[in-house]
């Protein structure tokens, strides 16, 4: 790629925390290849559409599809601009060392929760799909005093390696880096949620072209190892 002229300092984005080392790492390779910097945010995905809804200067946002698709609805981003970067199912992890859980079948995680100590998940697109899963399971209420919801911008495996949970699930990407556990596997398909993740142009962009060239970079086949590195699918 031939070094581009950037018109600005650098390009802002913010992103949820599932695409936090995904993002760093194609920043940097952005930034050796062209020249051109890239500033990232990562928080919590409820506080990083809350910050582009408010109107904080950013470039771009990487968030769950869903939630991108609520931004453009509601003109905080270029619904133009929309490009998809990756999918990323759920998983299950333990600390290193402990027995590790079969969740080859849908009844096996379900043993596996009710057996579990503490249950750790987080705020994002994950947490929501296993509170459903409990809901469905009829074991919510029994499992309530034992659940330990991560707080924005808390991985589930620090919790997890800390020893404050026993059996967590969070976004493959979040966990599978973390010092201290084990990925016991993925959830099975029965009852996997896969999160498509996607970015687009803020409504509070400077030089959109640079920005747009960015998200292109991202999308493209240079960022393919890189995101399977961090167990991320393609789209």
């Amino acid at each position: 790629m031939t070094k581009a002229v950037c018109t600005t300092a650098a390009v802002t984005g913010i992103s949820s925390m599932a695409t936090r080392p995904v993002l760093a790492q194609l920043a940097a390779a952005y930034a050796d290849e062209t020249g051109c910097r890239v500033s990232l945010v990562s928080v919590g995905g409820v506080d990083a559409a809350r910050r582009v809804q408010a109107g904080e200067p950013f470039d771009f946002v990487v968030l769950a599809s869903d939630a991108i698709a609520r931004l453009a609805a509601d003109g905080h981003i270029d619904a133009g601009s929309h490009v998809e970067l990756a999918r990323s199912g759920i998983a299950v992890a333990v600390a290193a060392g402990a027995a590790r859980p079969d969740i080859g079948t849908e009844a096996g995680v379900r043993d596996a929760i009710l057996r579990a100590g503490r249950i750790g998940y987080s705020t994002g697109p994950s947490g929501v799909h296993l509170n459903r899963l409990f809901v469905r399971w009829g074991i919510a209420d029994a499992i309530a005093p034992r659940v330990v919801r991560a707080p924005p911008g808390v991985p589930v495996g620090a919790l997890i390696a800390s020893g404050e949970v026993d059996l967590g699930f969070q976004q493959l990407s979040e966990l599978m880096h973390v010092p201290g556990i084990e990925v016991v596997g993925m959830l099975p398909d029965a009852i996997q949620a896969v999160t498509l993740f996607a970015a687009a142009v803020c409504r509070t962009a400077g030089d959109r072209a640079a920005v747009a060239r960015f998200l292109a970079y991202m999308a493209s086949p240079k960022a393919d190892r890189v995101k399977r590195e961090h167990g991320m699918e393609l789209v």
